[in-house]
Parts: structure tokens; sequence; C-alpha cells
């Protein structure tokens, strides 16, 4: 009787297993990229090689979903071709970065090569499998931690270029953390709690395969617990370079790219940064820091000199977003919990205009710069 009935324990689980088992559908389809967009990364960045999700780490961003999860099961294998090498997966992401960084708002879990040490680590981070919320996101973590940071209760991850095997089992704002076939650390309470999927670019090779979600029911998340929709953002900066920028000689000279931002130092205020596109009605997302205090970042609609919308909120050494819509010949320009600035395009104005940057003499620094049309 007892014999029979651990027979029958064991069929049951056997066949939980294996409808769960059947009920993975992959995540990624081995050959290109569908179902997946880049967030803030230049077109090289993310490429498939031998049924690979490879990663060149430049520049620091991520590629993500382009639909939202709200509970599930994701496993993943991922290899850092680098000792040292830096990434992520993010979990319940936002469509594009969080204002003044590169990185989604999420609860990220770490992707660590143990050979990014430096004295005092574990005080505040491991290479083992941390989950932690970002930019924005907050979790109660599990087990030993560091502020919201969950710590692993063991060390399983295996270093460059071994492959590791994360399983991110998420449900009602709950997320676990297994590595290589454990459980190791998460959290509860998570803000947001339904949202994109993405992969971390940051700093150093990687790749990733064998991707496959199971996607559980849902919970209902209230709508200030998920991400926004995203609204078919395109960004308009690849973070390594001037590519989809036009300018001459002598304001290319003041323009450089470094640490994924549009630095614009110190000099002819005539000296301005355009698109190569032309746009209608559009919405943009940009966010800039002035260099000095009263000396306004600028942003521009035209061809020429255009309209000077003399973004005023922008502060010294802080970042600061603002979203630009434009309908017709009417310009609105908001910034993060400020007041909106109305403008009005002139009766000579083309159809279509670039966007401009630029500044006031004294240098202006810009990141995130996002355009979708209505």
């Amino acid at each position: 009787m007892k014999l029979s009935l651990a027979l029958l324990i064991s069929f049951l689980a056997l066949s939980l297993l294996a409808a769960e088992e059947n009920g993975f559908v992959p995540l990624f389809n081995g050959h290109d990229l569908t179902g997946w967009t880049s967030v803030n990364c230049a077109p090289e960045t993310w490429s498939v090689k031998d049924r690979m999700i490879h990663c060149t780490g430049l520049p620091t961003g991520a590629l993500r979903t382009t639909r939202q999860y709200e509970n599930f099961i994701l496993e993943l294998e991922w290899r850092h071709l680098r000792s040292g090498g830096n990434s992520g997966v993010f979990i319940w992401g936002s469509p594009i970065a969080a204002p003044g960084v590169p990185f989604l708002r999420a609860i990220e879990v770490q992707v660590l090569d143990h050979g990014f040490n430096v004295p005092g680590k574990n005080e505040w981070y491991t290479t083992h499998g941390d989950v932690f919320p970002i930019h924005g996101s907050t979790m109660k973590p599990f087990g030993r931690h560091n502020g919201m940071r969950s710590f692993p209760s063991e060390e399983r991850s295996k270093g460059t270029p071994e492959w590791n095997h994360y399983r991110i089992a998420c449900s009602n704002g709950v997320i676990r953390l297994h590595v290589n076939g454990k459980e190791v650390s998460g959290g509860e309470d998570c803000n947001y709690r339904k949202g994109y999927l993405g992969l971390e670019s940051e700093g150093a090779p990687i790749d990733f395969r064998n991707l496959r979600i199971l996607e559980l029911p849902a919970s209902g998340a209230a709508p200030e617990l998920t991400a926004p929709t995203d609204l078919n953002w395109r960004s308009l900066f690849t973070g390594l370079d001037l590519r989809g920028w036009r300018t001459n000689s002598a304001p290319a000279a003041r323009w450089l790219v470094e640490g994924e931002r549009l630095i614009l130092r110190p000099g002819n205020h005539e000296d301005i940064l355009w698109t190569d596109t032309e746009f209608g009605d559009a919405n943009f997302i940009l966010d800039c820091r002035s260099a000095t205090s009263g000396s306004p970042a600028r942003v521009f609609l035209g061809s020429g000199n255009g309209l000077d919308l003399k973004v005023e909120g922008a502060k010294p050494g802080t970042y600061q977003r603002f979203h630009i819509s434009v309908r017709g010949r009417e310009v609105a320009v908001t910034t993060e919990g400020g007041p909106m600035q109305h403008f009005t395009l002139g009766p000579s104005a083309p159809a279509r205009l670039s966007l401009g940057l630029g500044d006031s003499g004294d240098g202006a620094e810009f990141l995130n710069i996002y355009t979708a049309e209505p």
C-alpha cells in the first residue's frame, strides 16, 4: 500500500513537471531578434550568432521584449566571454531608459563574472546572483541583504567561459532566482510587477541562449504597479557615436560621445547638432543637464537656427527629462513634474523639421534621446 502511494505521488509529480515543461515557449527563435527591440544601443550591439543572442557590451543599454509580462517562469543560460564581465536580466522593466541613466527601471537579476572583484565587495554585492530594484523600482528582499539588494544564500555561479543557468520565477510581485538548479535569492512586494523583460549590455561581451518562458495566470497588477506601455519609442542616439546626426566641422569639434552621453563642450552658442531625420507630428523624450547655473541647455526644431525651445528647467549637475510634443505648428514642452511651455512654429516653417541640440555657450550634456510618431 505504501509503495503504491509512493508511486502515485511520484507519478503526479512527474505529470505536473511534464505539464509545466510543455507550457514553456521559446522567448528567442534562434535565428533573429523577432520579439525583441533595442532600447538605446547601437545597431551592432546585439546580434544572433550560432543560435545565441550575442552582445558586444557597448554601449551600456538594453535589449528588451516587445510585450509585457506579469506572472511567469523565465529560464535562460548565459556565459561571459571576458573575466570580470558585467550584465543583467531586467524583470518587469520600463519601455525606455530611466531618467538620467542608460538602464531600465526594473528589478535586476545580476549577471556578473567572478573576475569583477574589488576589496570589500561582499559588503554590497556578489557575483552569484544578486536580485535588486533599480532606478525607481522597489522590492522587499529575501534573506541576507543590503538595503533592497537580496544576496544569494549559496555561491553557485560559474566563471567565464562556462555557461550558467538561471530560472527566474515571478508571480504577484514575488521574484525567486534559481542559479544552476537551486533557489538562492529574491524578494517580494515588487514595484513594478508587470512590465518588459530585458537583457543588459554593460561593458563586456556576453552570450545568452535557450531563453524560454512559461506564462502563469495573471493576478491583475494595478496600474501603479505596471510599467508604462511602449509607444513605439525609438532611440535617436547610438550611445557610441554621432551616426544619425549632422553638423559642420566647427561645431563637430565641440561635440563628443563619452559614457553613453552626448557632451557639448563650451564654445560658440550657435554650434547646433541636428538629426539627419526630419519629423512631422512627433513626440520626443530627452534627458539633459546644463554645465553652469543659469545657462540652459537648448533644444531646437527646424533646419537652420530653428525654433529655440530653451529648456530652462535643465539644472547644472542634474539630468532632467523633457517631453516634447509637436502637432502641426503647436509645440508643447514639459519637464518631469514641471509646468508645460507652449510654442508656435512660424508661418514659414516647413512641414517636416529636424531636432537640434545646443547650449548657450557654456556646455551641456544629453542622454536618452527618443522619438515616437503619434
